[in-house]
């Protein structure tokens, strides 16, 4: 699971006991997730970052002006996309305007002929 949020850029900032309060959804639906024996592993990202791009060529980012930001992601270990799916209809991102859960299905590197092929050295 991916959370994205509107970039609110310029927005008031929430109050200490409003940080808290969403933070302690947070925990207890991470919480919940885990009880179900599903949780694997989860952070938040900060703003702070930087673009590589190729000629090594390095930008700031993620950028200021885009209308979504990456906030985080969560890793759950389900038996199908549409478990994940249901696990993630409790987020309390979706609970507040602007917020996403981006729901996607991890590949393993060996799991793929390709990238395994790839990752071997030539030679």
């Amino acid at each position: 699971m991916i959370f994205r949020s509107e970039n609110m850029q310029g927005a008031p900032a929430p109050s200490a006991e409003q940080m808290q309060a969403v933070l302690q959804q947070w925990q207890q639906w991470i919480k919940s997730i885990a009880a179900k024996g599903k949780f694997s592993g989860t952070n938040r990202l900060l703003s702070e970052g930087k673009t590589l791009k190729p000629n090594n060529i390095i930008t700031d980012g993620p950028y200021t002006e885009a209308k979504e930001m990456v906030g985080g992601y969560l890793i759950v270990k389900t038996n199908s996309l549409e478990e994940a799916i249901d696990l993630a209809k409790d987020c309390p991102a979706l609970k507040y305007g602007g917020g996403n859960v981006e729901v996607r299905s991890v590949m393993t590197i060996d799991s793929d002929p390709v990238s395994v092929t790839f990752l071997q050295p030539k030679g």
